[in-house]
């Protein structure tokens, strides 16, 4: 068995003296596994870091093996990333949150397409952390897990919304939350696609997407927590806003 496909690693843990598991998200065989020898060679080991696209052969002798992976490099990120903490944590972030909700060897097209134009576009100007913001809201759409702001619940407005029903994840227009709207979550202009997304709003929108994440996506995965990585994003965005 066996393809060469591109992917973006997003984990790597030691596996015996020299080798290590990678974990990437591939173009067409979605989250997959697979050992590559000598990984902690002085060759590989700067090459296998998170984010790095990598051309990736992988081979092993049953389909439901987790086999091994031949690599090339085609795209380092990490490095240019490490110089700053809220893109580092970014990066992170992306990397921890597609590792975790990711079901293995599923593929994912549309949300690879989008990962891979966030991973380029991180750091690089100043509209990277509406990306990221409203890249979580498609990780939650490709899952499932899909929010409805197009309209407002109760009164079918499409102007003037300003909040997110916990319950059902539709937008609430302002006039319509009343004496709720304290019990509703933010919905700033940022969550909607408006505007430049200043951090202030991006914090905002963090916690109306982290509050599906946890309470919607979490627990169909066993309710396990969510990566340590993403709240440490957040808390940087929040103290930079």
């Amino acid at each position: 068995m066996d393809w060469r496909d591109n992917g973006s690693l997003l984990s790597l843990r030691r596996h015996g003296e020299t080798s290590v598991i990678v974990e990437l998200f591939t173009a067409a065989h979605g989250r997959h596994l697979g050992v590559v020898r000598g990984g902690t060679s002085r060759r590989l080991a700067p090459i296998l870091q998170p984010g790095t696209l990598l051309d990736a052969t992988w081979r092993a002798r049953l389909e439901d093996h987790m086999g091994s992976y031949t690599v090339e490099p085609l795209r380092s990120r990490a490095a240019a990333l490490m110089t700053d903490r809220l893109t580092l944590a970014a990066l992170n972030s992306l990397c921890a949150l597609l590792s975790f909700a990711l079901p293995e060897r599923e593929p994912h097209p549309a949300l690879h397409r989008r990962t891979e134009a966030l991973l380029d576009l991180i750091g690089t100007n100043q509209a990277w952390p509406l990306a990221y913001l409203r890249w979580e809201l498609a990780l939650l759409d490709e899952l499932g897990f899909g929010l409805d702001l197009s309209s407002c619940a109760v009164s079918g407005a499409v102007e003037d919304l300003a909040y997110v029903s916990p319950k059902s994840g539709r937008a609430v227009a302002a006039e319509a939350a009343g004496a709720w709207a304290d019990r509703l979550l933010p919905l700033p202009p940022a969550l909607l696609g408006h505007g430049e997304g200043a951090l202030a709003e991006i914090a905002q929108g963090l916690t109306t997407t982290g509050f599906f994440l946890k309470t919607r996506l979490a627990p169909s995965l066993g309710d396990r927590p969510l990566p340590e990585a993403r709240q440490r994003f957040v808390d940087l965005v929040s103290r930079q806003a």
